[in-house]
């Protein structure tokens, strides 16, 4: 039994939900060290409940420890009350499957999934013992990398890693974690195997590059401080889904977590080009996982989990190509057992009412839809290519099929936006309860909607990416305006985002290396983590940090920005031409919208770098010819 194990035993007792902190969950993985062995841990810098939950560490948890020479183990924030008791008794951060100190890993790796979550690595890494600061790291403290999409401008978190990944993780991190193994073996020095990394697609060094600001202090560049370091790190891609395995058995959590069931990739990237959207720009082209692959991995999941319900993930989930036969094949096995399928992301333009028909007859999910804007001129804007038709219609379908409730999610903020979109959004909510009450005789006379409304924050990447933001005044108006108004409805919630956490959001999105002072003032003066948690977030703390580093409402990242200027993020290539981005710009300023690339390619430019299989058809899709649409 490890030490740690020992005076976990006197711990657990103490704290809320210890069953986060003991590991041996179904599926885990346990070896025997080796000091051949690379030992890897695999960090979510959040809750076990939010870690678990997160498909990508399902995926590379089980990618890595098929490799008899790697171990990829997991450790995750723990809660304040568990960190007091860790603390008081010397307990490091350890992981779950050996509970080995996080400091006695050859590489730590964390997942950057939200901005939000940047003090918890902080939080971590000082619970580990492991310095903060990549320059105050010796030759035998464990490399700290990082992934995620967050990477596409690490920034605001570089001086904190070794190792950035940027694009799809699946086989970059095997070849990464192998280097550091071969380094282990060979006594590499610490830049040695820096050195040897960059030669990987996507690797980002943060030491190999100093940012250069202006007299304005505005950022102006970088100077290289190593030649064999690529002038631009251009994003890893992954040709093909269905030449990478994927986990038919799932771990199971020990605890109910957000999204307590499995989850299957169905494809990455999306075509739908809307415009505020970084996930969809950054993970093209789409790429399609088989649909008896899907079939087949979802089957075992379930057999093996006991879970009652399986989701199918991806960006807009009804544009898959198999959509309606994946489902009615997964329903001739889940009907008979009573297991739900979860389809999150479905458009209400090609929602499939045969499937909706079908799932109704056995668990009853959420319906849930995004149509972003109350108005078509900001939907145009934001190249949401939906119309209210679209949305009568499909929520028409949906009551009659014995629907009583729908989730609807907005923006707030988006560029270009007036006080008659957000009227919009109550007219949007008041037409839908009058049509609630014309089908009555199928809702039985009960039908709720729920309007969640998040505000807009410009992330890079986007067309949007060189936008303002509103101030946090200016949400919270708006807010109070569409509050009021909403409320005054019948069978409508209301639900909102706090305004200080986008404001904040923005400046982690597109700010620069400078943040990284106001990081670590943030966390080690203010004592500001779990920021993604409205009980947790320290806004005033923020405040008082940002300040104290001279960082104000009027910094660049907050915008509007200059197209001509440089931005810190552009030490990356997420694939996609600049080009391209301002020309959505443009169109968007205009209202004007852009077809989706299934129907013609748009020339973004990814294809120059992957293989895209929309490629091929620009010429009919600007002069409109029917073959493109």
């Amino acid at each position: 039994m490890s030490s740690v194990q020992k005076q976990l035993d006197r711990l657990l007792p103490k704290v809320e939900k210890p069953a986060r902190y003991i590991g041996g969950e179904l599926n885990s993985v346990v070896k025997e060290a080796r000091e051949d062995m690379l030992r890897f841990a695999f960090c979510f810098p959040d809750s076990y409940e939010i870690g678990m939950s997160y498909v990508g560490l399902q995926l590379l948890y089980y990618l890595v420890n098929k490799h008899e020479d790697l171990w990829c183990e997991r450790a995750f924030a723990p809660a304040k009350d568990m960190a007091r008791e860790m603390e008081a008794a010397g307990v490091p951060l350890y992981t779950l499957e050996s509970k080995t100190p996080l400091r006695e890993c050859d590489v730590i790796g964390f997942t950057l999934q939200y901005e939000l979550c940047y003090t918890n690595i902080l939080y971590m890494l000082k619970l580990a013992g492991v310095p903060l600061r990549a320059a105050d790291r010796a030759e035998d403290d464990p490399v700290v990398i990082a992934g995620g999409p967050c990477c596409f401008n690490a920034e605001p978190v570089a001086d904190f890693f070794d190792i950035v990944q940027v694009g799809d993780g699946e086989e970059q991190l095997i070849e990464i974690l192998e280097l550091a193994r071969q380094r282990k073996l060979e006594g590499w020095s610490r830049e040695e195997l820096l050195r040897r990394a960059c030669s990987v697609q996507g690797i980002y060094v943060p030491s190999f590059y100093e940012p250069l600001y202006g007299e304005d202090g505005r950022y102006a560049g970088y100077k290289k401080l190593f030649e064999g370091a690529p002038d631009v790190v251009l994003r890893e891609f992954l040709d093909d889904l269905n030449t990478v395995d994927y986990p038919h058995k799932t771990l199971v959590p020990l605890v109910e977590v957000v999204h307590d069931r499995p989850s299957v990739e169905i494809f990455r990237g999306c075509t739908r080009g809307c415009r505020f959207c970084q996930a969809g720009m950054n993970y093209r082209p789409v790429r399609e996982r088989s649909k008896d692959e899907v079939v087949s991995i979802a089957k075992d999941q379930l057999a093996d989990s006991g879970h009652q319900e399986v989701s199918v993930l991806s960006l807009s989930t009804s544009d898959y190509s198999e959509f309606e036969p994946m489902v009615l094949e997964l329903m001739d096995y889940c009907r008979p057992r009573q297991i739900g399928i979860s389809l999150p992301s479905l458009r209400m333009d090609n929602f499939s009412f045969r499937i909706l028909d079908e799932l109704q007859g056995v668990r009853k999910t959420g319906l849930t839809f995004a149509a972003e804007a109350g108005t078509q001129r900001l939907r145009d804007v934001i190249n949401k290519n939906v119309t209210e038709e679209h949305i009568m219609t499909a929520l028409s379908r949906a009551m009659e099929m014995g629907w009583n409730a729908v989730k609807i999610y907005f923006m707030m903020g988006l560029p270009t936006e007036t006080y008659e979109d957000l009227d919009g959004i109550v007219d949007l909510a008041s037409r839908i309860m009058e049509l609630a009450k014309e089908k009555r005789e199928f809702t039985h006379g009960r039908f709720n909607v729920n309007i969640s409304v998040s505000n807009f924050v410009p992330k890079p990447d986007t067309p949007f990416m060189w936008c303002a933001q509103n101030t946090e005044e200016e949400f919270e108006k708006k807010h109070v305006y569409l509050r009021d108004r909403l409320r005054k409805i019948k069978g409508v919630n209301y639900r909102y985002h706090g305004s200080y956490g986008s404001h904040l959001e923005a400046l982690l999105a597109r700010g620069g290396r400078y943040l990284c002072g106001a990081l670590l003032c943030a966390f080690e003066k203010y004592g500001c983590f779990f920021d993604a948690w409205t009980e947790s977030f320290n806004i005033q703390g923020w405040k008082s940090a940002l300040r104290e580093c001279g960082i104000g409402e009027d910094d660049p990242a907050y915008g509007p920005l200059d197209p001509a200027d440089p931005q810190p993020w552009e030490i990356i290539d997420c694939g996609i031409k600049k080009e391209f981005f301002l020309r959505e710009w443009e169109r968007a300023q205009r209202g004007e919208t852009t077809p989706d690339c299934r129907y013609g390619c748009n020339d973004c430019g990814i294809n120059a770098h992957a293989t895209c299989r929309f490629a091929g058809s620009l010429t009919a899709v600007k002069e409109g010819s029917e073959a493109a649409r």
